[in-house]
């Protein structure tokens, strides 16, 4: 299990996306429209680390909610894995409680991941290592 990014859930996309680029920020991945979970999503890196900004595009969104409470805010930290629902199933038994069923994530090149809550963490996500 590795660190793959941090996620950053921000209300104005492209204005973070020039906030980050101020710091010396570049972008890995255009922005990418994530219709299941109604976000859009650019990955920024540097030194060797990745942000993933996330902003709602719609406000049936599933981080709307969590935007309003939190404002502009890293919210997740995700762990890249080599099986998924190996590592899935270790969480919950160690107290993480899964939101949704796994899923493809247009903006990993359609790898799985699943996003899990710890009560005394918050908020990881798994992402299925490909190739």
């Amino acid at each position: 299990m590795t660190i793959h990014h941090i996620g950053y859930l921000v209300k104005k996309l492209e204005r973070a996306r020039t906030a980050f680029e101020a710091l010396g920020y570049g972008v890995e991945r255009e922005t990418v429209r994530d219709e299941f979970r109604k976000v859009d999503i650019v990955f920024l890196v540097k030194d060797g680390y990745r942000v993933e900004l996330v902003s709602p595009y719609d406000p049936s969104s599933v981080v709307v909610g969590l935007l309003a409470r939190t404002g502009n805010a890293p919210y997740h930290v995700c762990y890249e894995v080599d099986d998924l629902d190996v590592e899935v199933e270790r969480l919950r038994d160690a107290r993480y409680v899964m939101q949704d069923a796994p899923a493809p994530a247009p903006a990993c090149g359609g790898a799985r991941v699943a996003f899990l809550i710890h009560p005394y963490l918050g908020i990881v996500e798994l992402l299925q290592k490909t190739g």
